[in-house]
């Protein structure tokens, strides 16, 4: 579908990035599901005909990518905004928009496949016959979030999208349609919307109306938002893209490994199949494998045992076979490859250990001067853009749409989750310890430990002034 939208574009009088990016996403993709054409099914000749085979695999495509979305973006990191209002309002459209787990999710596909992107989109609200947005009390906020193989970059510069199309594929009364949105700069600066609807059945795209489709009958074919603020937000790792420096969009987390997601498969599959051409059979003579009494001497249906064919030369009656099993050489095979791999994906070299036939992840805290506390750190500095951009565009669609009065150059702060990075309990329990003792103030306590500002921490005092009262009130 990928090249039938740049054709499409291209007859619009746009272009994009090269139809090799998506086939490259499409790989990386495949690794993620973690079945890959022509690795994981495979064909082996077995000296009288080629049989067909599935290779055994550790899904570490996609491990990887949801170890790194727990690391970012997690229930533990805090978005907070300095005014109350400001903070109310992003704070119903992220929850409206599921953005607890949605948000972690496109984390994780961005990982895996390079890019995503978070869509603001306003429902519900009037449009002038020009176009123009119309403020209005029952308009909504909706987030679209947008994976790799549908973001197709218009225009860029320094790595930073200014005009995007975003594609999505739907279905309705049995026809499939793709719906193309297209941000794009008009000539007095501001960012235009436009809405397109194609129907396509067979993989060609052919024009068709938004009205005709439902859940699309009030969104307007143009819209003019007359803000110079983009209303989208492109995420992506903060690596070089080094198939094409420069492109705008991000490349997966194992772009770079890919030969050693090969090794991981290759030397787990070995250790699977270990024990099943090392279980153990009993070769049995027809002799000894006669009925008696009408009863079979042995079950047939038991695997263990193999009756010989009756020109076997003789040998004894029966005969075990009982192969050993490398297990000690293929934990270290597999180990060794997993090594390789999260030294690849920025973890450090212990990341993972494989133990009992399955793979876990080191519990340690990490070091401060660790690899994979400085690539967190690295990540971190993209996301923390992202996000503050994020709750810009919401607070402007805020007033825009609804007249909700919100102050859209508010102070944005994120703390982000380093309990991989320090032991936060223990970091707690020592500032409470010092705020009784008088050493560090509750404002302080506050302000580190909730993510608020000076202003917040000391409107939320009195609150806990209070409370102490109570307490001393129950007391007496």
């Amino acid at each position: 579908m990928s090249n039938a939208v740049i054709l499409k574009l291209n007859d619009l009088g746009y272009s994009t990035v090269p139809g090799s990016v998506y086939a490259k996403i499409a790989e990386w993709k495949s690794w993620y599901q973690g079945n890959v054409r022509d690795f994981h099914r495979y064909t082996v000749r077995n000296g009288d005909r080629e049989i067909n085979r599935r290779r055994y695999s550790l899904g570490m495509g996609k491990k990887l990518c949801e170890d790194w979305a727990n690391l970012l973006l997690n229930e533990k990191v805090q978005i907070t905004l300095e005014g109350r209002a400001e903070q109310a309002f992003v704070d119903a459209v992220l929850r409206a928009n599921n953005f607890a787990v949605k948000g972690n999710e496109a984390q994780e596909l961005k990982a895996a496949l390079g890019t995503a992107a978070y869509v603001a989109r306003v429902v519900d609200q009037p449009v002038s016959d020009s176009g123009e947005m119309l403020p209005d009390g029952g308009a909504r906020i909706v987030l679209d979030y947008v994976t790799a193989e549908h973001i197709y970059p218009l225009a860029w510069q320094n790595g930073m999208v200014t005009s995007c199309a975003f594609a999505s594929e739907l279905t309705r009364g049995g026809h499939a349609y793709l719906y193309l949105q297209i941000h794009r700069k008009d000539t007095d600066g501001t960012y235009v919307i436009e809405n397109r609807m194609y129907r396509a059945d067979n993989g060609l795209l052919e024009d068709a109306r938004l009205d005709e489709v439902e859940g699309y009958e009030r969104i307007a074919p143009t819209v003019y938002t007359g803000s110079a603020q983009r209303q989208f937000v492109i995420d992506r790792l903060n690596l070089v893209n080094n198939l094409n420096p420069s492109l705008p969009t991000g490349v997966a987390v194992f772009a770079n490994a890919l030969d050693v997601l090969r090794g991981v498969d290759i030397a787990y599959d070995s250790y699977v199949n270990e024990f099943l051409l090392g279980k153990r059979r009993v070769l049995v003579q027809p002799s000894v494998s006669r009925y008696e009494g009408g009863q079979p001497i042995f079950d047939p249906e038991d695997v263990a045992y193999y009756v010989l064919p009756e020109d076997v030369a003789d040998s004894a009656a029966i005969t075990p076979i009982d192969m050993p099993l490398r297990t000690a050489e293929h934990n270290t095979g597999i180990q060794d490859q997993l090594n390789l791999l999260s030294s690849k994906c920025g973890f450090g070299e212990t990341y993972y250990r494989f133990s009992g036939g399955n793979v876990a992840t080191a519990t340690q805290v990490i070091s401060e001067n660790s690899t994979m506390f400085r690539t967190i750190k690295k990540h971190e500095v993209v996301l923390f853009s992202v996000i503050e951009e994020l709750c810009r565009i919401l607070l402007r669609l805020g007033n825009t749409a609804m007249n909700a009065g919100l102050n859209e150059n508010v102070k944005v702060s994120i703390a982000f989750d380093d309990s991989i990075i320090v032991d936060t309990e223990s970091q707690r329990a020592q500032d409470r310890q010092d705020v009784n003792m008088g050493v560090m103030s509750v404002l302080e306590y506050r302000m580190k430990w909730y993510g608020e500002d000076e202003t917040t921490a000391k409107k939320m005092l009195p609150k806990m002034d209070d409370m102490v009262d109570e307490q001393q009130e129950e007391i007496e």
